[in-house]
């Protein structure tokens, strides 16, 4: 019992940080149709950016993930007025793919020439002692990154439907011809859609950060596992890509406990073909009907 309750709760954690990165691929996905596949490299440039803030600026943990957040922001509206704007302008199948991965590769790049190719140590801002929680060593840092990651999605639904910008990104999700009828930017949409999706990525950097070490590299695998998780959730549910976090986090902790850490990736990517084969919209996610 108190093995299933670590397994559940470190799942849990890392589910969830799974699950904000893939959130910022949903709010993309909506508006324009299209994904940020250097999605990891948004989480990781937050990251270092946020350990600079710390360490060399002496700045507060808290006072720190504005500024972070605020960063991200501009680095996504970076990547969607170069990568992805041109593409969708003509009309191009793949150039917002291979423009996506490009920028990430540069930023990664970029990182490794600023911060150096080491991993480097972020300090937490919470005691890294763990308390004891229904027989399970939980670190109080994996309970801010579950709190956190929440809080960040429920602060995007609120503003999506209580707000009149965010009800001006939901007309363009519905329908962004008709939203451009109604008088609506809806190139200025996506650009705050990407910029969005970024602010998830960076948050989530600073969040996991304290939890793991920050590097150049870290962002590669995450993001390509919050990209499993929005396929398997389905892009177009928000609660398949929470769902689909907490799947891939405790089938992950179960398989690295039971058989071999070196196994763990695999039953998620088992599942990713599964879904893709039976249920290509995921699992929560609706089939789309296009006109013709």
């Amino acid at each position: 019992m108190d093995m299933l309750a670590q397994i559940l709760s470190s799942g849990i954690a890392v589910g969830m940080i799974y699950a904000v990165i893939a959130f910022g691929f949903q709010l993309t996905f909506a508006t324009s149709g299209t994904l940020n596949f250097g999605q990891g490299e948004a989480l990781m440039l937050g990251a270092l950016v946020g350990l600079t803030c710390v360490d060399t600026f002496g700045m507060n943990y808290w006072a720190m993930i504005p500024i972070v957040c605020i960063f991200g922001m501009i680095q996504g509206s970076f990547v969607e007025l170069i990568g992805v704007r041109p593409a969708i302008k003509i009309k191009s199948e793949f150039g917002w793919i291979m423009s996506t991965i490009a920028l990430g590769i540069i930023f990664k790049n970029v990182a490794e020439n600023i911060w150096g190719r080491d991993a480097l140590p972020f300090p937490s801002p919470l005691p890294m002692e763990p308390m004891s929680f229904l027989g399970a060593n939980i670190l109080p840092m994996e309970i801010l990154v579950v709190v956190g990651a929440l809080v960040m999605m429920l602060l995007v639904e609120f503003f999506n439907r209580k707000t009149i910008y965010g009800k001006a990104v939901v007309a363009t999700s519905n329908d962004r011809d008709a939203a451009g009828l109604m008088g609506i930017n809806t190139s200025l949409v996506i650009t705050f859609s990407y910029a969005l999706s970024s602010l998830t990525a960076a948050f989530a950097g600073v969040l996991i950060a304290p939890l793991t070490l920050t590097g150049a590299t870290m962002g590669g695998a995450l993001g390509l596992k919050a990209f499993a998780v929005a396929i398997i959730g389905g892009l177009s549910s928000g609660l398949g890509i929470i769902v689909g976090g907490l799947i891939l986090g405790i089938i992950e902790t179960a398989t690295g406990f039971y058989f071999s850490t070196g196994y763990k990736d695999v039953p998620g990517l088992i599942l990713l073909l599964l879904v893709l084969a039976y249920k290509p919209s995921g699992l929560f996610g609706k089939s789309a009907i296009k006109k013709v």
